[in-house]
């Protein structure tokens, strides 16, 4: 009797019907029914066809080489697990090209905040000059200063513009919504003070709703404020990362952004800052984007620049969301060695390509056994109450 991988084994349950399977019951129909589980609209049923498909030879291995492509981050860190140390060529192209997450420029001394940005969206920056005009589209990203705008869209080139950071803030917001029919291939936008002397706390931001409105098409939005940023509940389908930089953010601006339906969002990256401009957020404002997978598709989780960095740290090594990420970036707060232990102690920190605790308050000795995770970590810069004129914990952006 031959031995065919792709039907039913001995014992497999004949598949009937149009009804999914149920999640606990066992595969029907052999790769037929892996297929059809997979196609569930229930992320559980899928990650289960995943974790069964490798019993089914080369076609089942496919299976899970297109499961790194599927709409739930659950899915994908499933099929990446079991992927992860096969030797396959095909599987090592996949796992070449699988790339979840890839804003590195993230990963840099952040609170640099007054420097100028060499990279913005993985594009390289470019101050737009109006005597020049637009001499390069794709891979780059145009910094505008205040009365420039109308010259770039003038240019014969603006309509095949990739990138923009819009160099004085939110008085751009108006102007940006009535040139979207000449942007028509903008997909990401920074926004906020850039390269000049200035204090963050100084400029209050618009709401963004309406520009992801104008852009269905953007796949990065990062705005620099003090505060004033809110937003309307919309769907935006395309958007991958939203990142908000801010010495104060509100309770109500976080509720807001969870409100929001972001499918495609694998970024999400909050500047949490301080009560005295404005940042009246708690642990608990958060609890809906670490347990409700909000965001189906997140790998990097920034909640950054806190005054509560260890009531973070505990929450996240508690909560669903973690088993998920390939990043986690608490960077720029007030972490200290009792919220480093429960990461230590939360077996999912583990299976992260990169935890970035930098510019925090940890010990050497604390540094020293997170070292000793299988995780690229970021521990640079560390703070020293002892060593400041201020006798407490801080944050590293403010004002």
């Amino acid at each position: 009797m031959t031995n065919e991988p792709n039907q039913p084994k001995q014992h497999d349950a004949v598949l009937g019907g149009q009804s999914p399977p149920p999640v606990q019951g066992a595969i029907l129909g052999g790769i037929e029914g892996v297929k059809q589980r997979l196609a569930s609209p229930l992320v559980k049923a899928r990650i289960v066809a995943v974790n069964e498909a490798l019993n089914y030879a080369d076609a089942g291995l496919d299976l899970v080489i297109r499961a790194l492509q599927d709409e739930s981050a659950q899915v994908q860190h499933c099929a990446y697990q079991l992927l992860r140390d096969r030797i396959e060529p095909q599987v090592k192209q996949a796992l070449r090209e699988y790339k979840p997450w890839d804003l590195v420029e993230r990963l840099l001394e952040k609170s640099k905040i007054y420097y100028r940005f060499t990279r913005f969206a993985n594009r390289k920056v470019k101050e737009f000059d109006p005597q020049t005009g637009i001499t390069q589209t794709a891979g780059a990203a145009y910094v505008l200063k205040d009365k420039h705008f109308d010259a770039l869209l003038q240019d014969p080139k603006a309509s095949k513009i990739e990138a923009l950071l819009f160099a004085w803030g939110g008085a751009f917001h108006n102007d940006l919504i009535a040139a979207k029919d000449r942007l028509k291939s903008l997909k990401a936008v920074f926004s906020g003070p850039y390269g000049c002397d200035y204090q963050i706390s100084w400029l209050n931001h618009h709401n963004i709703s309406p520009i992801l409105e104008a852009y269905p098409q953007l796949e990065i939005l990062q705005v620099r404020c003090g505060g004033g940023l809110d937003c309307n509940p919309l769907r935006h389908d395309n958007l991958k990362a939203l990142i908000v930089e801010s010495g104060g953010l509100s309770s109500e601006t976080i509720t807001q952004i969870c409100d929001l339906k972001l499918p495609a969002l694998n970024h999400l990256e909050l500047w949490l800052g301080t009560p005295n401009y404005g940042g009246d957020s708690s642990v608990g404002d958060l609890m809906p984007i670490l347990y409700n997978g909000l965001f189906p598709r997140l790998a990097y989780l920034g909640l950054c620049n806190s005054e509560y960095s260890d009531e973070i740290a505990e929450a996240v090594a508690d909560s669903t969301e973690i088993e998920f990420l390939k990043v986690l970036d608490l960077s720029m707060g007030t972490l200290g060695d009792k919220g480093a232990e429960a990461l230590l102690n939360c077996p999912a920190v583990n299976r992260l390509d990169i935890l970035n605790l930098s510019e925090n308050f940890l010990s050497d000795e604390m540094i020293e056994r997170l070292n000793q995770l299988d995780v690229q970590l970021i521990a640079n810069k560390q703070k020293s109450i002892e060593q400041d004129y201020r006798n407490y914990r801080y944050c590293s952006i403010t004002e």
